[in-house]
């Protein structure tokens, strides 16, 4: 009994506590209404006003839209399916800035600099995706066994030719050269600038397979050149060696025009005439602007040896004999000059997930999430019990299960839940099974836990629930809004016409308006028809369907109310505002069908703008009234005075 009072008393202290930091400032129909809310309110407020108001102003204007909503939420408005479809779309938008921790982005963009200083030459393991949920299993679990014997001492170089997939393998022992920043998957990029050289990589995946890396050497980048060159081809296919009286005679041509060069003739003009390297050789044998990396190594190495202006002898590469002429070079760029580049490049692969696997593990460490450590071998005397992995043994053993494998914040997820997110249109047999179920449950927990903190962060996070508060009690106050004044006055004929009436001397205007039809004519000698047919038919309710009949595409018709000065064929025709009619291509006649000039206006419809806006503020006052009578409100003025 002692031990329950003690933890009582020590639940309710914390309670006390907290609600000591968050104080109930109001209370409006018995709903709570705290500090944090009001003053997260006020504040924004104050920050978007042109013409500041006092406290108490803002108070009085706070009150009577927490009434609104408390009126919207008694006509049930919060319990209507779209209002929760919308809603729940919203919470889904703003939840995602607490799943993320963006403060990570900055040390993505310093470490996306970090790697254009340098390049790494990298060689590989590759094995393929596999086929499937279970042949990608299997192929996970053999790229680990690999791991685990190059752990073990294994030679890389061996491995490779026994178990990588990549053909190149035959012909460069799975070595890709140096990597450099935006040249390989971003997965492959990460682990061989992440690995110390001569070490090894943990497996990872790509789009294109699963690899071991394992960085060779490390080299400065020089900046970036331009060059321009002159290449003869071996002729051979991409890969095949020339041989060598292909390479004697190719060796010849290209001498040759070495000697033209040295000779003095113009390197741009000799390109042009005998480079065949069709990308460049129309431009001079100009090349656009590289960096290391980028370039066969003997090429990159001869760009970046010369002087600016200085012409290499001829050198060999996989394609053929070249001659190079440096034209310039730059440093690379300092951080803040590529920054926002390196921001959207980061944010642009597969980069932009790290926020979120930072944030995972912040969730981890706060909501106390874990695996049980038991879970491991109940899945193993599952398999072992029923034999095999099917849909059967999904739906009866682990369907049916209440056993937690999973717990955060106090919450038990059961094998059950976890049933739903297997795949039970495959079988496998039981190491393969037993891997899959161990991978999936970790991603499903994560999803479980993650979907936990949306749910309950309105409880927790100060921040959040003020956001969606604001956007709950705004969707609200719209929708009661719409019914009980806007569309209340915009629909009610009746109200608008007795208002007009019983205010006429509230709407007046400063200058005459006209007020009726304008006729616009093809021509004169289509106006003039027009008159004609208005003196024989006379002015009826259907004078202008008999002319539109008529004349269709030869005259338009305008029915306006305008005043002096707003419309220059008004002004023209009535008012004698404009010397002559403004330049039509289409009609370049017009008169006055019907109407005339107003000094005031005759009926509603005249100011029915400013009459509706008017019956609109009638009919909210109304409404502030009846709920500052229908609802209780208390002020709690000692809490008032802590507003900041």
């Amino acid at each position: 009994m002692k031990k329950k009072l003690l933890l009582f008393s020590l639940v309710a202290t914390t309670l006390l506590a907290f609600a000591a930091k968050d104080p109930v400032l109001m209370t409006i129909n018995g709903k709570d209404v705290k500090l944090s809310e009001f003053e997260y309110l006020y504040h924004k407020n104050s920050a978007q006003q042109i013409q500041k108001e006092s406290l108490d102003e803002y108070i009085d204007r706070f009150v009577n839209y927490k009434l609104k909503v408390a009126d919207a939420e008694a006509m049930g408005l919060d319990t209507l399916e779209s209002f929760k479809k919308e809603l729940e779309g919203y919470k889904r938008s703003i939840v995602l800035p607490f799943l993320r921790d963006t403060t990570v982005y900055d040390s993505l963009v310093l470490d996306a600099f970090d790697r254009t200083q340098h390049s790494v030459e990298v060689t590989h393991i590759m094995r393929p995706l596999g086929t499937g949920v279970f042949d990608g299993i299997k192929e996970q679990m053999l790229i680990d066994s690999i791991y685990n014997e190059l752990q073990n001492g294994a030679n890389f170089e061996e491995m490779v030719q026994k178990y990588s997939v990549d053909r190149s393998k035959y012909r460069n022992n799975g070595n890709q050269g140096f990597v450099y920043p935006g040249r390989f998957p971003i997965a492959f990029e990460n682990a061989t600038y992440d690995t110390p050289v001569g070490q090894i990589s943990k497996p990872f995946e790509t789009p294109y397979g699963w690899h071991i890396v394992k960085p060779l050497s490390d080299k400065k980048n020089e900046g970036t050149v331009l060059v321009e060159h002159i290449l003869k081809l071996f002729g051979t296919q991409p890969g095949t060696a020339p041989s060598d009286s292909v390479r004697r005679a190719t060796k010849a041509k290209i001498d040759a025009v070495y000697n033209r060069i040295k000779a003095g003739e113009d390197f741009e003009t000799v390109a042009k005439a005998e480079s065949e390297d069709p990308g460049s050789a129309q431009n001079g044998g100009k090349l656009p602007w590289f960096g290391v990396g980028r370039m066969v190594k003997p090429f990159e190495e001869t760009s970046f040896k010369l002087a600016v202006g200085e012409v290499s002898e001829p050198f060999e590469t996989a394609y053929g004999y070249h001659i190079v002429k440096k034209l310039d070079s730059k440093p690379n760029p300092p951080l803040e000059e590529v920054r926002e580049q390196l921001r959207e490049e980061v944010k642009g692969d597969e980069r932009t997930a790290v926020p979120r696997l930072v944030r995972n593990e912040q969730l981890k460490k706060e909501l106390n999430y874990q695996i049980s450590p038991k879970f491991s071998t109940y899945i193993d005397e599952a398999l072992n019990a029923y034999g095999s992995y099917d849909s059967v043994f999904v739906a009866n053993m682990l369907g049916k299960s209440d056993f937690v494998f999973c717990t955060f914040d106090n919450v038990k997820v059961p094998v059950s839940r976890l049933a739903t997110r297997l795949t039970t249109k495959e079988s496998a047999d039981i190491p393969t099974a037993k891997w899959y179920i161990m991978k999936v449950a970790d991603e499903f927990g994560i999803e479980e836990m993650r979907r936990h903190y949306s749910n309950t962060l309105i409880d927790k996070n100060a921040d959040f629930a003020n956001l969606f508060n604001e956007y709950h009690d705004g969707m609200l106050l719209f929708e009661a809004s719409s019914r009980k004044v806007w569309d209340a006055a915009s629909t009610d004929t009746t109200g608008l016409k007795d208002y007009f009436n019983a205010h006429r001397a509230d709407f007046t205007w400063d200058t005459p308006h006209f007020k009726g039809i304008i006729l616009h004519a093809k021509n004169d000698s289509v106006l003039n028809c027009v008159k004609q047919d208005v003196a024989l038919w006379g002015h009826s309710d259907s004078l202008t369907v008999k002319l539109s009949e008529k004349y269709r595409n030869d005259i338009k018709m305008q029915r306006m109310l305008v005043a002096k000065g707003e419309n220059a064929v008004a002004d023209y025709l009535m008012f004698n505002g404009e010397k002559a009619l403004p330049n039509d291509k289409r009609f370049t006649a017009s008169m006055v069908l019907e109407g005339g000039i107003q000094m005031q206006p005759e009926t509603m419809n005249d100011v029915r703008g400013q009459v509706t806006s008017a019956y609109q503020d009638e009919l909210e006052q109304l409404w502030i009234k009846e709920l500052r009578e229908k609802y209780p409100v208390k002020i709690d003025k000692k809490i008032r005075k802590k507003i900041k």
